[in-house]
């Protein structure tokens, strides 16, 4: 009950961020909640993807998904089923505050901790309601997203390589503006392509329980370990 009861807190949190934050025509900028002007998501949020040919994450193939994934798909199938259409969203000036919102709110609720440390198992994806690993909070923001509307082809959980080497998870959102990372790392909503990380897979478009695989040609084969 405490789980659904904080959950239900963070949605409302999300709601009361969206509807501070607001949008003008010149150039995506906040109003009433504004971010650093460091934030490199307010220009690239400006540009489309026809002026960025590295915007759209490529694809090549199919993927095996990730043991901690199909152990969460039937703890939680409700949240693997897909919603809505399959296409890019069109970035809208309410889509955009959204994804500032739920990225924003749900970095800040959740602590982080690694599920070795908190549940003394390896690969433990779940929806957390105070603590969690990387893909935990890309659970969370990805549930918090459908629920204001946004279908599930347009929110993939996908697997990278982070700036050391380690694994780790971001949510990707597909726009017609590009593919953009809301990650509790970096914090800013970045496109895919200027984050540090080396991008391995993630899921299908059209089916949650199903992954294809990156080719992020921007590295070098085998310049990492694989993942699970």
């Amino acid at each position: 009950m405490f789980g659904v009861l904080r959950q239900t807190a963070v949605a409302g949190a999300v709601s009361f961020l969206i509807a501070a934050i607001g949008w003008t025509d010149a150039g995506l900028t906040q109003v009433s909640a504004p971010v650093s002007a460091a934030d490199p998501a307010l220009e690239l949020a400006a540009l489309s993807a026809a002026n960025r040919p590295d915007a759209v994450m490529p694809t090549a193939g199919w993927a095996r998904p990730p043991i901690g994934h199909l152990s969460f798909c039937r703890s939680f199938p409700a949240e693997c089923v897909s919603h809505g259409e399959t296409d890019a969203v069109a970035l809208t000036e309410n889509l955009w505050t959204e994804l500032i919102a739920v990225n924003r709110v749900i970095n800040k609720q959740i602590a982080p901790v690694t599920d070795l440390e908190f549940y003394d198992t390896e690969e433990f994806w779940t929806l957390p309601t105070d603590y969690g690993d990387c893909e935990d909070y890309v659970l969370l923001k990805r549930q918090a997203l459908i629920r204001q509307g946004w279908p599930s082809g347009a929110l993939l959980v996908t697997v990278v390589f982070d700036e050391v080497g380690d694994g780790h998870a971001v949510l990707i959102a597909r726009t017609d503006r590009g593919d953009f990372v809301l990650d509790n790392k970096l914090g800013a909503i970045r496109i895919w392509s200027d984050t540090p990380y080396r991008y391995v897979k993630r899921q299908s478009i059209s089916d949650p329980d199903l992954w294809v695989a990156i080719n992020d040609s921007r590295w070098p084969v085998g310049s990492t370990t694989s993942s699970n």
